[in-house]
């Protein structure tokens, strides 16, 4: 059983990506239904939060069927960062999350996210500063190194261990490599692998379909992956890959029926917690996702993102289930989101899928 501090995991979690303008509670909700173990906040700006700036303060929103629950922050330097530890805290998640990941321009020119990679020690302090900011388990999510030429996560790893964090989640790129290129597990595998390593190594890169979950695991002997684009409009990846893991077997892929019951959750969840104008505009980038596989749905996707009203919402949805009640969806060799439909801001949700 994996354990992070006094929280007991499963044998192998899968972890739920922080993803910018995704993973929100709405988007949680239906990804902890679906088998997601451990998800994290939308990360959130120390600065912003010091500032208590509404954006910022509102990510902070959890609930309990949740749990466990992590709260991810940023920042580059250490008394913001330890102060918006402390404000999380104070919120009751079950751990605090730091982000050295986050690969854009906006984010990296402030020496946080990714950024921070270009300068271990200043990340070790920083890091330092957040656990004795808190009694909180402090987790970090990083990458393999700004570039190449500083590839250094087995190094970073032994050292932020020492100063206390308890678990540690690598995406299989650089910096440097933003998103392009496959995610290199190898040097995942050695810090796991490292006689050193005491704490909880989790993956995270390229993973959406149970084989490759399996792989990760058999191969590379990490003691959990995180999971971001592929539960995009497909929370059902979860259960998929335990199950797989179980039985060696496929389940089947989640019919129109059920596509539609989670959908319409997933929008109610939204409205819920948005209100009704903000959560029905920003259900938008979901549809496509899970709408992905049927023929000819171009007109009620157009109807999804222009219509206004719950009601109408629901009208259409129920259409599509009446329409399509009798489609048999093929298993694919990925369920990993289209990038076509993702948020608007690319940067924004691309620092956390990867990050």
């Amino acid at each position: 059983m994996a354990k992070i501090g006094n929280i007991n995991l499963e044998e192998f979690p899968l972890l739920l990506a922080p993803m910018e303008d995704v993973s929100d509670p709405p988007f949680r909700a239906v990804c902890k239904e679906n088998g997601a173990d451990l998800m994290y906040t939308e990360f959130i700006s120390s600065e912003g939060l010091i500032r208590d700036a509404i954006k910022s303060r509102q990510k902070l929103d959890i609930f309990d069927y949740e749990r466990p629950i992590g709260i991810q922050i940023f920042g580059g330097d250490e008394e913001p960062m330890a102060m918006a530890a402390q404000i999380a805290a104070a919120t009751n998640p079950d751990l605090v999350d730091i982000n050295y990941g986050c690969p854009v321009k906006k984010v990296t020119c402030k020496g946080a996210g990714a950024g921070i990679l270009k300068d271990v020690p200043k990340m070790i302090k920083l890091t330092a500063a957040v656990v004795k900011a808190t009694s909180l388990p402090v987790t970090v999510k990083t990458r393999l190194g700004w570039d190449d030429d500083t590839r250094n996560i087995e190094e970073v790893a032994e050292r932020l261990q020492d100063v206390g964090i308890q678990a540690l989640t690598i995406h299989g790129r650089t910096r440097t490599q933003m998103y392009k290129g496959n995610a290199d597990w190898s040097l995942i595998g050695k810090v796991k692998n490292n006689p050193r390593i005491r704490i909880p190594i989790f993956g995270n890169g390229d993973i959406c379909t149970p084989e490759q979950a399996v792989s990760a695991r058999e191969k590379y002997g990490v003691d959990g992956i995180m999971i971001g684009r592929a539960a995009i409009g497909y929370p059902w990846i979860f259960n998929e890959i335990k199950h797989f893991m179980k039985t060696g077997e496929h389940l089947p892929p989640p019919t129109v029926l059920e596509r539609v019951r989670v959908c319409k959750k997933h929008l109610h969840h939204s409205i819920a917690w948005k209100g009704e104008i903000v959560g029905i505009l920003e259900m938008r980038r979901h549809y496509t996702n899970y709408l992905k596989g049927l023929p000819h749905i171009k007109d009620f996707r157009q109807q999804l993102v222009t219509y206004k009203s719950p009601a109408e919402l629901e009208q259409v949805l129920d259409a599509i289930a009446a329409q399509y009640k009798d489609h048999v969806f093929e298993r694919v060799a990925s369920p990993v989101a289209d990038s076509q439909y993702l948020p608007a801001n690319n940067e924004s949700i691309d620092c956390n899928v990867y990050g």
